[in-house]
């Protein structure tokens, strides 16, 4: 068909074109069917995950998320035990609890729990005024030490656990939590088990804010267990208080027949107190860092040559071995002389005088150099080192107490081992020389002890015989059984005793060297509280000056006694009292008590270290 000339060719060209098959259903299906496929795809992925997360949350993790809701419901608070109380021998609390509060509130922007310690008003005011959301108050206690330094270093103190030592499975496995408080020394810390007692906890319900609603259960705390010590309170405060101010040294007070420590003291002391409350990091410090070291026990740690005390050894040692008796004489000629080196008597070095023939007794009251020379150069280095182990010399008595030390009883075997240089071998330093001797029989060299072991062999001599453990533990039964498990009879004749005490009960009476202790007594009223009457106490001592070194010639004071001495009637049994010659009450009977002291540094035992022995033998019997 023509249509004529209006009409062109490309007119039909490009209706032929759009016709062209394909391009119109593509297009319209991208915009119908497609994009609704796309879209169910989208929609049915995405009903999946959530349908399999509300899967995961309600039955696979349920039930941990449902213990997360009821712990974010429910709160565990711990009312914390008080520990047992420690009691002195007559009862007495030497400790006390103080009750407290333990603040638990939200810290670090919430990351994190805090405690602080609050005084029970400071808790109290708190509680009463509402406590903040999410914060807690738990039941605490605060340890309080009423006789301060004097018995620090044997009762020791309690500290709250580092979190290392909570990591560490020895606490962990015990139970222990942030916060909890330990023994740290002395008594506290050897009987931490039974003193920490079980903590109690409650359950209660709280709201959206940490506000508590209700209790919804308790199990109380059980109290840890009190404990009887064998000290004394009134003994110790004493021995604290008639030290010398400034001084350094130890007292130390037992009974000779069990053993049983009445009284530890070692100066400078510190203050319990201080470390219960919370001490500072820069106080610590300052604790730690001082030359006195007042942390340190010198009592049982501290060993020192012991001077004229060690006699007692020597004495025991030469009449056990025979090599003298009570009719050994020997010629106090001042000096003694070895070659280039002298070996004088105190007495001649202070005086310029002799004394004689002095025999055992004598040489004890005298405290005579001159003859425990002699003694210990017949016997011989060998014998007197036995004695001397045989006595609890060289080796820790077994105290419950921590940082027990043995001291050094030394031989010809010690001191080879112990000069090992190639100097000290080409100048012979390593060996036992005679004046090695000479000078462990007086108790010099290189001869150390503790004021523990000192106190120790004068129970011995009180005790006729019997080496005891030192222990701080009462003795709730009788002495046979504290003997039995307690003491061991290390085989002294009686009349070495006998011969030993002689000479120490004369050592303080006048003539002796324990002059403070002359003519001891109590003034006592009698029963209508109207005539003041002394009653007199004999008892057995021996004095001790230790040189020690010091550049400026110091020497340690010592001095060691017990009392009342012992008397028996004809049927083997003690006597109580009897009179003197003035018809003056005089007690006597078992030995109740023996007195160790230590100055260091302070010149004369006689001087120094007695008079403060004097001041606790008084507190004792005037009970």
């Amino acid at each position: 068909m023509k249509l004529g000339k209006a009409f062109s060719d490309s007119l039909i060209i490009e209706q032929k074109k759009e016709k062209r098959p394909g391009k119109d259903e593509s297009g319209s299906w991208w915009l119908g069917a497609g994009r609704a496929l796309m879209m169910s795809t989208v929609l049915f992925v995405a009903l999946f995950v959530l349908a399999w997360r509300l899967f995961a949350l309600t039955v696979v993790d349920g039930g941990r998320w449902r213990l997360l809701a009821d712990g974010n419901r429910t709160r565990e608070l711990v009312a914390h035990a008080p520990r047992g109380i420690l009691l002195d021998r007559t009862g007495k609390p030497l400790v006390v609890n103080t009750p407290q509060y333990r603040l638990i509130a939200p810290c670090d922007g919430g990351r994190q729990e805090c405690r602080q310690q609050l005084s029970k008003e400071q808790g109290e005011a708190i509680a009463a005024a509402g406590l903040p959301a999410g914060t807690f108050l738990e039941v605490d206690y605060q340890r309080q030490y009423p006789y301060g330094e004097a018995l620090a270093h044997v009762l020791g103190y309690t500290g709250e656990l580092s979190e290392d030592e909570l990591a560490a499975e020895y606490y962990n496995l015990r139970g222990y939590k942030r916060g909890d408080r330990v023994g740290r020394m002395g008594a506290e810390a050897t009987f931490e088990e039974r003193l920490r007692g079980r903590d109690g906890r409650e359950l209660v319900e709280v709201d959206a804010e940490g506000k508590i609603l209700r209790s919804l259960g308790r199990d109380p705390e059980v109290p840890g267990e009190d404990i009887a010590l064998s000290l004394d309170g009134g003994v110790s405060r004493i021995a604290a208080q008639a030290f010398p101010a400034g001084a350094r040294g130890a007292v130390v007070v037992s009974k000779p027949a069990t053993g049983e420590i009445l009284a530890i003291y070692s100066s400078p002391s510190y203050s319990p107190n201080a470390f219960s409350v919370g001490l500072s990091r820069s106080d610590y410090d300052r604790l730690t860092d001082d030359e006195a070291t007042p942390l340190f026990n010198r009592a049982i740690g501290g060993v020192y040559p012991p001077g004229s005390t060690f006699k007692l050894v020597t004495a025991v040692a030469g009449l056990e071995e025979g090599v003298i008796t009570d009719t050994t004489t020997v010629e106090d000629s001042g000096v003694l002389t070895i070659g280039p080196y002298r070996f004088p008597n105190w007495y001649f070095a202070q005086y310029g005088k002799t004394e004689g023939a002095v025999g055992i007794v004598k040489a004890l009251q005298r405290s005579n150099d001159i003859f425990f020379y002699k003694a210990g150069e017949w016997l011989g280095i060998t014998k007197l080192t036995q004695w001397a182990k045989r006595l609890g010399i060289g080796a820790p008595l077994g105290v419950e107490l921590a940082g027990e030390a043995g001291g050094l009883m030394p031989d010809p075997a010690w001191k080879n081992a112990h000069f090992t240089s190639e100097a000290d071998r080409q100048a012979r330093n390593n060996e036992w020389y005679l004046g090695d001797t000479y000078h462990v029989a007086i108790g010099q060299g290189y001869l150390l002890t503790t004021p523990l072991q000192v106190n120790s062999w004068t129970n011995i001599i009180a005790n006729n015989g019997k080496l005891c453990r030192p222990t701080i533990t009462r003795t709730q039964n009788s002495m046979t059984r504290t003997q039995r498990e307690n003491c061991k009879d290390i085989g002294i004749k009686k009349e070495t005793i006998d011969l030993i005490t002689e000479g120490m009960q004369k050592a303080c009476e006048p003539g002796g060297t324990g002059w403070p202790l002359f003519g001891f007594g109590i003034h006592k009223l009698d029963q209508l509280d109207q005539l003041d009457k002394l009653v007199k106490i004999p008892m057995a001592c021996k004095t001790g000056t230790a040189e020690f070194g010091d550049p400026n010639n110091k020497t340690h004071a010592w001095f060691t006694a017990f009392a009342p001495l012992p008397k028996l009637d004809s049927g083997n049994q003690y006597i109580k009292s009897d009179q003197d010659s003035r018809n003056q009450t005089v007690i006597i009977g078992e030995p109740e008590i023996s007195v160790t002291v230590l100055v260091e540094g302070a010149g004369e035992g006689s001087s120094v270290a007695a008079p403060i022995a004097k001041k606790i033998l008084e507190e004792w019997f005037s009970r």
